[in-house]
């Protein structure tokens, strides 16, 4: 028999952990480098729509995530100072039909662990975790990648590399594309409170979209409609004081003042108040590429186009990526 062809993927967040399932499935074998010591819940909700949902239940996954989705009827976009609903788009039924896929949402960190859990049953995908790449060469016979963990550093040789490694991507810079993330002048406060705690309306399976000044916030149900997801999105100097993007922790002492009475109706207040702890991200982009691949090595997902998030397809798009790479 002719050995199974080995591709490196580094990063095991979302892009990254499709990847592995979707090589194995074409008959690779993988080795994963991730940086962080565990994969653990961060984030809250994503919007899977039909382009992924299909994916995730192609790879296997459905009755695994069936479970913590919920699949929401319509999305109701609201004037956020009157509250009135402006349009509603259905989903649901509508959605399936049409694509033949479902619409669903799910926090992130159930659908993380069900993509790990089917990478940690597979004999041949090899997640490694604690381990940052911090180099790759192309050659003719595939590529090496130098990774360094808390053992010291390692060397490994493969016929391919994808980088699914994020907005700050190692990869991405080693390509020639080296400048940093530019800040979008918005900032993304996120939270989850127990849907027995909302009213009554906005426990039901919908996604709702309240638009307003400077301002918007979405909120849909997850953990099977156990728990609110939360998010607002507002216009903000605060990007992240220098660091990579990551968040911080909130209160809604800080968000509060940005969402005035004047602007904002007593049902979207009463939703951002209920939270007492958020965690906030500064948002950044980056120029588009002409191309996402050199010779033996490819960028996927935030490494190679990061999408701020008011179509809710970063993820989507990931997922998308991984499928793609997996078949090219």
């Amino acid at each position: 028999m002719t050995p199974a062809r080995t591709v490196i993927v580094a990063g095991a967040g979302i892009g990254g952990l499709t990847t592995a399932l979707a090589l194995k499935r074409n008959g690779f074998r993988v080795i994963i480098f991730e940086q962080a010591e565990r994969l653990q819940e961060t984030g809250a909700g994503i919007q899977l729509s039909p382009n992924a949902a299909r994916l995730l239940i192609d790879l296997g996954l459905g009755d695994r995530l069936r479970p913590h989705v919920v699949t929401p009827q319509a999305v109701r976009v609201l004037n956020a100072k009157n509250g009135r609903e402006i349009v509603r788009i259905p989903l649901g039924d509508t959605v399936a039909q049409r694509y033949g896929a479902p619409y669903w949402i799910i926090h992130r960190g159930d659908l993380q662990a069900v993509l790990s859990a089917a990478v940690s049953q597979d004999i041949d995908i090899a997640l490694k975790l604690g381990m940052r790449m911090e180099d790759f060469a192309t050659h003719p016979r595939g590529v090496t990648v130098s990774a360094r963990g808390r053992t010291g550093a390692w060397n490994e040789q493969a016929d391919a590399l994808i980088a699914a490694d994020g907005l700050w991507s190692v990869a991405r810079a080693r390509f020639g594309f080296a400048e940093p993330p530019r800040f979008a002048g918005r900032v993304a406060w996120r939270a989850l409170v127990p849907a027995a705690d909302v009213a009554p309306e906005f426990r039901e399976p919908l996604i709702h979209l309240w638009l307003g000044a400077d301002a918007h916030l979405v909120h849909y149900p997850v953990k099977a409609g156990k728990v609110i997801n939360i998010v607002v999105i507002t216009a903000n100097d605060w990007n992240g004081g220098g660091e990579q993007g990551w968040s911080e922790p909130a209160s809604r002492i800080d968000l509060l003042p940005q969402l005035t009475a004047a602007r904002w109706a007593p049902q979207a207040r009463a939703i951002v108040h209920l939270p007492d702890a958020w965690l906030k991200w500064p948002l950044f982009e980056r120029r588009s590429l002409a191309t996402f691949a050199q010779d033996a090595a490819a960028l996927l997902g935030d490494a190679a186009h990061p999408m701020l998030p008011f179509l809710a397809q970063g993820g989507a798009m990931a997922i998308e990526d991984a499928v793609v790479a997996a078949q090219c």
